[in-house]
């Protein structure tokens, strides 16, 4: 299938359920060819979490815990 920028701009709620269909959409500008949608398959979604949200561990780093108010008060004393 193919579509021009206008069209897509327009219709892309069309052109993604086209792509959700299994169908590769070829987008134009002036005849020539800018972009491409392309369905997706199971084998193209990672199997992992990629974005930055849930638990993290982070590592001892032998710190001393501080309180707010002493975060406060060290960086209070970094400003010009």
């Amino acid at each position: 299938m193919e579509t021009t920028a206008r069209e897509f701009n327009q219709k892309s709620s069309q052109v993604l359920a086209a792509a959700a269909r299994g169908e590769t959409v070829t987008v134009t500008k002036n005849g020539t060819p800018v972009a491409r949608v392309v369905p997706i398959t199971e084998n193209d979604i990672p199997p992992f979490p990629t974005d930055p949200m849930g638990d993290m561990e982070l590592p001892d780093l032998g710190l001393p815990d501080l309180s707010d108010d002493e975060i406060e008060d060290v960086l209070k004393g970094m400003g010009s």
